[in-house]
């Protein structure tokens, strides 16, 4: 079957948004500084966990062999819908028909659509519980190379994935008497994420990256004061992962904890 790919013209939109600063002066903000990176924080950490999930759930679809560890089971439950087609193939980048049989297939690529829902909530730093709740429309091209060693018959060792995707997500972030609503466009570039196989005793990735550029467009509501901000930031999210899923997360000279299970985002420092 044939893929589409995000166009570059999509993408050079997308990233024209990214060349947004700040345009609102610092004084009295609602939204502080602070308070919109940790809520950018908070929206890029639960879709970067969702896409390393999407990545295993990419796999097993594909019909490549290996099981997910039980405890990645909290982030395999999908968004609403999910649309996918996949091409596979061989070791001499020729097309395997139907990615069969999956014994000659060494690279599969799965362009993934993805339209919902998703909602959580959290603590900020002064002990307030933030909920969040919003509406995501992503894209991506993921591509999937298989390793193996050179034993006979070679077995396979790792799985390494590099992807592509644009998002456009809504988000309204409610915090005591203060409401933030925000429309992310955004781009994720993942690069070389590896996992050590078998999966059942390597659930998380040994190694690589994912990098996210958003443009951010923030309304933030208190009483009867609104204040709008257009805001860009960088996500980087480096692996390994420890046996806990837990991962760093940087976004604007402060570094946090990724918790691939349940995507939540803290100790920010």
């Amino acid at each position: 079957m044939k893929i589409t790919k995000i166009t570059p013209v999509a993408l050079a939109i997308a990233a024209m948004s990214f060349a947004c600063s700040d345009t609102t002066s610092l004084s009295n903000l609602i939204a502080t500084d602070a308070a919109v990176t940790a809520d950018v924080a908070t929206s890029s950490g639960d879709a970067i966990a969702q896409s390393v999930a999407d990545m295993m759930a990419n796999e097993n679809l594909g019909g490549l062999p290996g099981l997910v560890a039980s405890n990645m089971v909290s982030v395999e439950a999908p968004l609403p819908n999910y649309t996918r087609t996949r091409t596979c193939y061989d070791a001499n980048g020729a097309v395997v028909a139907n990615c069969s049989p999956i014994a000659s297939v060494r690279k599969v690529v799965t362009h993934v659509k993805i339209d919902g829902s998703r909602s959580g909530s959290s603590t900020t730093e002064g002990g307030t519980t933030k909920t969040w709740s919003g509406a995501v429309h992503r894209v991506a091209d993921d591509t999937v190379q298989r390793v193996f060693n050179t034993a006979q018959p070679p077995a396979e060792t790792q799985r390494v994935h590099s992807a592509i995707s644009a998002g456009n997500d809504t988000t309204t972030f409610t915090e005591g008497t203060t409401s933030r609503f925000a429309a992310e466009t955004s781009k994720d570039t993942v690069k070389a994420l590896t996992w050590n196989l078998p999966r059942t005793t390597n659930p998380w990735p040994v190694s690589g990256k994912v990098i996210r550029a958003v443009a951010v467009h923030m309304v933030a509501t208190r009483e009867n004061k609104t204040e709008t901000r257009d805001v860009t930031r960088v996500v980087e999210v480096d692996f390994p992962a420890d046996a806990q899923g837990n991962v760093v997360l940087k976004i604007n000279g402060k570094t946090c904890n990724l918790n691939l299970v349940n995507h939540s985002v803290t100790n920010c420092q």
